[in-house]
């Protein structure tokens, strides 16, 4: 353990935590950055890349106001305004992230930072990251045979105002950790990285940093799509066992935070322009000669992942917006169709029915009721696993008091779950669905997300 720290504390690598932000409080961005300030190697080895909106009143002063409080912090504290106005892009973190990776690494390179030494990481405003994290990301990188094509992806965490929310927001973001935590287990390393996650600058350059177009609104997955495909299936997503401590949707009044979340889910569930991008490029026209020449020679392999990459993000995106409808309706449905309240609404004749017709169908047809009664079994024991993991998380980690964290009682947050997957999952998923087809860009709306400093 004395060698590992000692290895850290003698590290040459460079992190720079781009901090995408809108119309966020001052006092937020505050304490999500004097949180990396708090470590060690923070004055010597961090660079703080302040990712401003030009579109947001009051923005300078806020990023001059940061930059003073934190002047003796850090190695660097760069600042960048992204424009409101860049022909063809679509506004969102993606947008904001790719301009100020673009503009901080250039500033660096101009400073004389040697672009190798350089990792980047995209964080939210509001990810709490532990020293934890920076210590365990240089160890992957350094034990990793490439690292240069390596994503490194944490689990997300909600614990900073859990117990300030609606049941339902609270139960909708500890369901989306458990997924998150469920995709990062590939062994593959054909996983996703959400929210909050790390990669060299040298990959960065290699892809041509973020997109911006309507195509990249669910900006961490795309570029781990992008790093994938423009890599011929060369980069890989590395899991760092640390939880990144994030903030739940948070506003005055339990309606209107009801509301902020549905909001917040329907920009999510944008993300789905990546099953067409996906599919474009697995199994699409090349763009240049020379994909072209590459995927006509490209191994079996690289084919299996392509595959399996496609299944997954199907996975992430047709699953929220037909479950609910399946798990809810299709038995109800088909009751209908197959045995009809009354013969003037009847589709099938009984005569002609297979289930009263045949004992075969009839079993068949028992089986798929049962099915459907155990199919949430899963999700539960996935659920069950979780609960034990944030309570572990909260004391050992965050050195929560028993007090602080979830206890017994919070098992009835579960009830709210009917309430939490048809309002934050199927509805905004079946909207953004939908609005795909006639509408390829929207209004980037953030989620309000309150913010006590006197109780951080």
């Amino acid at each position: 353990m004395e060698a590992s720290l000692k290895l850290y504390e003698e590290s040459h690598l460079i992190h720079a935590f781009i901090v995408p932000n809108y119309a966020e409080p001052e006092g937020l961005l505050r304490d999500t950055i004097k949180r990396l300030a708090n470590h060690r190697n923070a004055q010597t080895n961090y660079v703080i890349i302040l990712a401003m909106e030009a579109s947001e009143l009051g923005h300078g002063a806020k990023a001059e106001s940061l930059a003073e409080y934190f002047k003796d912090s850090f190695l660097h504290f760069i600042t960048t305004v992204h424009p409101a106005d860049i022909p063809g892009e679509s506004r969102g973190k993606g947008s904001n992230v790719s301009y100020a990776a673009r503009v901080g690494c250039s500033e660096m390179i101009r400073r004389g930072v040697d672009r190798r030494r350089v990792i980047l990481t995209i964080s939210d405003s509001d990810s709490s990251i532990p020293e934890l994290y920076v210590h365990e990301l240089e160890k992957s990188f350094n034990q990793a045979d490439d690292p240069y094509f390596l994503l490194y992806a944490p689990p997300i965490f909600f614990s900073r105002n859990c117990f300030d929310v609606p049941a339902a927001v609270r139960m909708t973001d500890i369901t989306w950790s458990a997924m998150v935590m469920a995709n990062l287990s590939n062994s593959r390393g054909i996983a996703f990285p959400c929210s909050t996650y790390s990669l060299s600058m040298v990959l960065a350059e290699r892809v041509g940093f973020w997109d911006t177009d309507s195509d990249s609104v669910g900006e961490d997955m795309h570029m781990m799509l992008k790093c994938f495909f423009k890599t011929d299936g060369m980069a890989r997503c590395q899991p760092i066992f640390v939880p990144i401590n994030l903030t739940n949707v948070q506003t005055n009044g339990y309606m209107s935070n009801m509301y902020a979340r549905f909001v917040q889910a329907k920009r999510h569930y944008n993300g789905i322009a990546d099953v067409s991008y996906t599919l474009r490029n697995a199994f699409g026209l090349p763009a240049t000669t020379k994909s072209k020449k590459s995927s006509m020679y490209a191994s079996p392999t690289f084919w299996i992942d392509k595959l399996i990459i496609c299944i997954k993000v199907l996975e992430a995106h047709m699953i929220p917006v037909t479950s609910g409808w399946l798990m809810f309706a299709a038995v109800p449905l088909m009751q209908f169709v197959l045995f009809p309240p009354h013969p003037m609404v009847a589709v099938v004749d009984p005569a002609d029915n297979p289930i009263l017709t045949s004992d075969f169908y009839a079993t068949l047809w028992n089986i798929v009721k049962i099915i459907t009664v155990f199919l949430p079994f899963p999700l539960f024991g996935t659920l069950a696993i979780y609960e034990y993991l944030h309570r572990f998380v909260d004391r050992e980690l965050y050195r929560k008091q028993k007090s602080e964290s979830r206890s017994w009682r919070n098992c009835f947050d579960y009830i709210s779950l009917p309430i939490a997957a048809w309002l934050f999952m199927t509805i905004p998923s079946t909207i953004a669905a939908l609005k795909r087809l006639y509408k390829t860009n929207d209004q980037y709306i953030v989620a309000e997300k309150f913010f006590d400093e006197e109780r951080a």
